[in-house]
């Protein structure tokens, strides 16, 4: 039987392509106080939706947290973009696949966090706020492999969250958790170079 080849890989964006803000202001303020944990985790997924604005979520997980506004909205805002990645993209992937970027996102960062030259390295782009559907759902992956103009398992998945790669391979896709780049690298070349 004749393997399926990959044609696309498809990129997280927080906590892969940018370092992620909110995980860790998360952790820090509500770690502690389950309820209000509940409660921005539902927060976090009705603007991931677009459900809610980006503005009302951040005045309740300051207002949550009791820290300023602004400081909050700094803090969670504070996504570095991983270079190491940027650069494998551009020197490795791109003129053999196609490049995409599946996020739950609560607005379209891209241009804010990203240089022009990084959004452009991207064939497809699928953020939930948009779409209205947030991993794990399977849709979302449905989604972004139509956009490719692939099939879903002609692609694999990188992810941070082990929920969401679960999410991918339901899907039908392949997907690597990602920790940092070194592993990445040495996980995607095993999927690259064998056939399923």
């Amino acid at each position: 039987m004749m393997g399926i080849m990959i044609k696309a890989i498809v990129f997280d964006c927080f906590g892969v392509l940018a370092s992620d803000g909110w995980l860790p202001f998360r952790e820090r303020n509500f770690a502690n106080a389950p309820e209000k944990l509940e409660r921005t985790i539902e927060l976090n997924k009705n603007v991931d939706a677009g459900q809610a604005s980006y503005d009302d979520f951040i005045k309740e997980v300051s207002s949550l947290a009791n820290v300023d506004e602004d400081d909050a909205r700094k803090e969670i805002e504070n996504n570095v973009p991983n270079l190491e990645l940027f650069d494998l993209i551009s020197t490795e992937l791109k003129d053999n696949y196609k490049i995409g970027m599946l996020s739950n996102a609560g607005d379209n960062w891209l241009n804010e966090i990203f240089l022009p030259e990084q959004v452009e390295l991207f064939d497809a782009v699928a953020l939930s706020y948009e779409t209205g559907i947030i991993k794990p759902n399977i849709d979302a992956y449905k989604i972004m492999a139509s956009r490719l103009g692939v099939e879903t398992n002609e692609c694999v998945f990188i992810d941070d969250q082990p929920k969401y790669c679960e999410g991918a391979v339901l899907a039908g896709m392949r997907a690597i958790i990602y920790s940092n780049s070194g592993q990445l690298k040495y996980d995607l070349a095993q999927v690259l170079t064998n056939k399923f």
